[in-house]
Formats: structure tokens, sequence, C-alpha cells
């Protein structure tokens, strides 16, 4: 009697533990985007593009070689490398071509490096690095836009793990939030306010 009341009580445990490990055990591409996360994901990206932008434009080309310290990022070196991930994402973890090749892309911050280290950035050196900036903003924007829940729900890989592509668009505009605050930081060390704290 007390085996069958053991197994009957086991068997009730394994029940309930299967319950709980079936939501768990759902597989990715089963589950949903979360309610409204592309209308915030394109409010917060819009919000980061706009000003990353905005401070490019007003830090004074002279200033574009400028590094708080021997072996650390340049400004025109962060805003390359915002950049560059805005397309890399999307290429490498969203099947999402970037227009230029990924060589192209990833060379893009030693180029601009080895550049301002002989001479200081031109006029013309800041228009190109704006351009480039601004250009990853509407490539983001252009793939966005047109992406369903379904579409980001879909499941990826990143950094060697398993996600969601809503995740990805996720670290996009984190890994942008976090140059963003650098640059910020860099524009204060240079006197230059900025705009929209003006």
């Amino acid at each position: 009697m007390h085996q069958v009341t053991r197994s009957m009580t086991f068997l009730s445990v394994l029940a309930v533990a299967g319950s709980l490990w079936a939501p768990l055990a759902e597989p990715l591409a089963a589950q949903s985007t979360p309610d409204g996360f592309k209308a915030e994901i394109q409010m917060q990206f819009e919000g980061s593009a706009r000003k990353a932008v905005m401070l490019a434009e007003a830090m004074p080309a002279e200033k574009y070689g400028w590094s708080p310290g021997e072996g650390v990022a340049s400004i025109a070196r962060v805003y390359m490398h915002i950049a560059r991930y805005n397309y890399m994402y999307l290429e490498q973890s969203m099947g999402i071509t970037s227009p230029m090749g990924a060589d192209a892309y990833s060379s893009w911050e030693d180029d601009v490096t080895a550049r301002f280290q002989s001479k200081t950035a031109s006029a013309e050196d800041k228009e190109w690095i704006v351009g480039v900036l601004s250009a990853s903003m509407d490539h983001v924007r252009d793939h966005l836009e047109p992406m369903s829940d379904s579409d980001l729900a879909a499941s990826t890989r990143q950094y060697g793990r398993q996600v969601q592509k809503w995740s990805v668009m996720l670290q996009l505009v984190a890994h942008m939030n976090e140059h963003l605050g650098q640059s910020i930081a860099y524009a204060r060390m240079n006197d230059v306010v900025p705009p929209w704290s003006r």
C-alpha cells in the first residue's frame, strides 16, 4: 500500500513538474514579440539616432581626431563604431545584407583612426563621417519599418546564442545608447554642448 502511495505521489510530482517545464520548453519560433515592442523600439531608436547625428554635426571638424587618452577611441572612431554595428547586427543576425558589404564597414574604425593620426580632420572628413552615420540610421529604419510581429519573433543567433530578432533590435539600441553616452562625455570634455540640451 505504501509503495502504491509513494508511486502515485512521485507520478503527481512528475506531472506538476512537467506542466511547469512545458512553457519553458516551447520553441523560440512559437513565442511572440512582446506587446507593443515594435512601436517602443522605433521610438527609442529614433530618439537616440537623432541625438547621435545631431551631436556629430555639432562637433567641430578639428575635434574629430580627439581622444581622451592614448589607445582610447577618438570621436570619429566612436561615430564609425556606431555606424558599423548598425549594419553588422542586421547583416549577421537578421540576414539583411548591407549596401556596401561587410568588408567596407569592418574597416571603417581602423581607417579613420589611421587617417587622423597624421592630420586633423577636414570639413570633408567630417561631412563623410556624418553621412555614413546618418546612412546607417536610415538603413535600420528602412528595414525595421516593414517588419511584422512575426518577423520580429523569428529565431536567429547573436553572440553564439539563440534569440528572437526583436532581441537583436534591442541590442542594437542598447549598443547605440552606450556609445551615445560616450560621445556626450567627449563633447562636454571639448566644450561642445549637446544641441538638445541648449
